[in-house]
């Protein structure tokens, strides 16, 4: 494999993932001995800083993530400011009520059911306090198990999830199908 695949490869893999990567895991897509590996991300963690851009590798946890460098920490926070005020969006309410009437249920149910990727979502709900981690399913990979929260049922006016209006259980089973033009 050409180093510059490889190095684009290595790129994609540490954007796509949320938790750090062993170099194991990037053996597995990547084709070259670990050190070769290794070389690959110290020369592309060294362009991502000399060219002063918003991403760079960490190596954390006997792995790497890609992170954004420290000082962009201040402008990146506007972004976030007022995601806690205002309205949910029909994304947020969609993911809301899928963890609401599938609870505990993780990303990759939520995700099945959305057909779209959600992490940003829960990250916006988990900042409003209206779902929670509530521990790791005992699966590949540990992923998080989301649940509702006291805050949830305050902010819908509920008592208690038993009042959660009823649901027909194929709403929250089929992925969404996209309509093809003319159908």
């Amino acid at each position: 494999m050409e180093p510059t695949k490889a190095k684009a490869l290595i790129e994609a893999v540490l954007f796509l993932h949320e938790e750090p990567v062993k170099l194991h895991q990037l053996n597995k897509v990547i084709p070259l001995p670990r050190e070769q590996i290794n070389s690959l991300i110290q020369e592309l963690k060294a362009e991502l800083d000399c060219s002063q851009r918003g991403l760079r590798i960490l190596e954390v946890a006997g792995g790497y993530q890609m992170g954004t460098h420290p000082e962009l920490a201040p402008d990146l926070e506007k972004l976030f400011e007022d995601d806690t005020t205002g309205n949910l969006s029909a994304a947020s309410m969609e993911t809301l009520a899928i963890i609401a009437y599938r609870q505990p249920v993780i990303r990759m149910e939520i995700e099945s059911i959305r057909g779209v990727k959600c992490e940003h979502v829960l990250d916006s709900l988990l900042r409003r306090k209206l779902i929670r981690v509530s521990g790791r399913k005992q699966a590949p990979g540990r992923p998080l198990i989301y649940n509702t929260t006291p805050e949830f049922l305050k902010y819908f006016g509920l008592d208690d999830l038993s009042e959660l209006p009823a649901l027909n259980e194929k709403d929250l089973s089929a992925p969404k199908v996209q309509a093809k033009p003319g159908s």
